[in-house]
């Protein structure tokens, strides 16, 4: 695909390959069409799983989070932090399957813990950007140039509420830009903007399981993250057309033990499911009648499909080196995104290296061979060393 590729096929690119649905209508084995339900809304960027970690188990991490990026996966982590702070730095190409050779997505986030009983305080920058593109018009001709993108800037206060429980809220700026400023008035288009808010919870306990005399240590997490809950947007002059961002119910548990003293071991599992109307961008209802009555608008059968299941495994050994696995599974008609995830880590004094590999189950798909790197920073161990 050459770089003048129309205007057309990246703002679909952006809107269903990214990040949900990636076949809104599929193909059966045989090739026949098969007409899907998938679920789609705006600014689907915000529902990338922006880190390598969590990318490597299968997209999962409302529980299992231990570092700065719980400001997407559950800010509520941040208040059982032991650190003075922390940072990490993603960066993921994005869509090279597609052979779009400038399109990536890059994520910060950072904390800084207030104190036991004051809590902690966290701040992220997701930046998505489309690439280069050169417009043309009907005769072919170049019309401008630009470079689509689209970005959400987070703050979050965690605090304890118990020994064992913690909440956050979170606040977030999105913006997202899918034509240049000389086209936005022969295209009709203009900049949509919202501002939205997240709620979670965090459950975190230790016990230990006897058995024959021996004693094994568990440390369980729980936790449930409502994101992106906030006002519809609209890409076009008319403010007719208003369209769901996507307000996402996760919720999840997360299973770690000590083997010995070597070796660390642990389970997660995540279930999301969008808070919006099944018709998605077509449905005038209201931001909170959209939220209430997504889980009945459509009959029992097809609301349980419209549930993803993430679930990933993480091992440690010394503390130094981590090999992780996933499985990230979605109903055909919902997206159709079922996938395997791989990845390691390495953590050495204040710095560790993550990555991941993601690798669909279908031919052809958007999201094959992703890759994603990320960095992080403990702050209080550098303040010691």
């Amino acid at each position: 695909m050459n770089r003048s590729s129309n205007f057309t096929f990246r703002i679909l690119a952006s809107i269903t390959a990214m990040a949900l649905p990636f076949f809104a209508n599929a193909q059966n084995s045989g090739g026949a069409q098969v007409t899907t339900k998938t679920i789609t809304t705006a600014v689907p960027f915000l529902l990338i799983a922006p880190d390598s970690r969590s990318g490597a188990m299968g997209e999962a991490g409302v529980a299992a989070v231990n570092d700065a990026n719980a400001m997407h996966w559950n800010p509520s982590a941040l208040a059982f932090y032991q650190q003075k702070g922390g940072m990490s730095l993603t960066y993921s190409p994005w869509l090279r399957a597609l052979r779009i050779p400038d399109v990536n997505l890059a994520y910060m986030s950072g904390y800084y813990n207030l104190g036991e009983k004051a809590g902690a305080i966290g701040a992220s920058l997701r930046y998505f950007s489309l690439g280069k593109i050169d417009y043309r018009d009907i005769d072919g001709l170049k019309a401008g140039e630009g470079n689509p993108n689209e970005f959400a800037l987070d703050v979050a206060y965690a605090r304890k509420v118990t020994d064992v429980l913690s909440a956050s809220v979170a606040l977030r700026y999105i913006y997202s830009t899918l034509a240049p400023s000389q086209t936005d008035q022969s295209l009709g288009l203009r900049p949509a903007n919202s501002v939205a808010g997240d709620i979670s919870f965090l459950y975190n306990k230790d016990f230990t399981v006897t058995r024959a005399g021996a004693g094994l240590p568990i440390h369980l997490k729980a936790g449930l993250n409502i994101s992106n809950i906030g006002a519809k947007v609209t890409y076009t002059q008319s403010t007719g057309v208003r369209n769901f961002i996507p307000t996402n119910l996760r919720a999840g548990y997360a299973l770690s033990t000590q083997l010995d003293e070597y070796n660390t071991l642990a389970f997660t599992q995540d279930i999301n499911k969008l808070m919006v109307p099944s018709n998605g961008g077509a449905d005038s209802s209201s931001l909170l009648s959209g939220m209430f009555s997504s889980f009945g608008d459509r009959s029992f059968k097809e609301e349980m499909t419209e549930s993803n299941l993430a679930s990933g495994v993480e091992y440690w050994y010394r503390n130094l080196f981590a090999i992780r696995g996933g499985f990230f599974y979605e109903n055909k008609d919902k997206g159709n995104r079922t996938f395997i995830t791989l990845g390691a880590g390495v953590k050495y004094s204040v710095f560790g290296i993550n990555f991941s590999y993601l690798a669909p189950l279908a031919q052809n798909h958007p999201l094959q061979n992703t890759l994603r790197f990320s960095l992080t920073l403990d702050l209080q161990s550098a303040g010691n060393e």
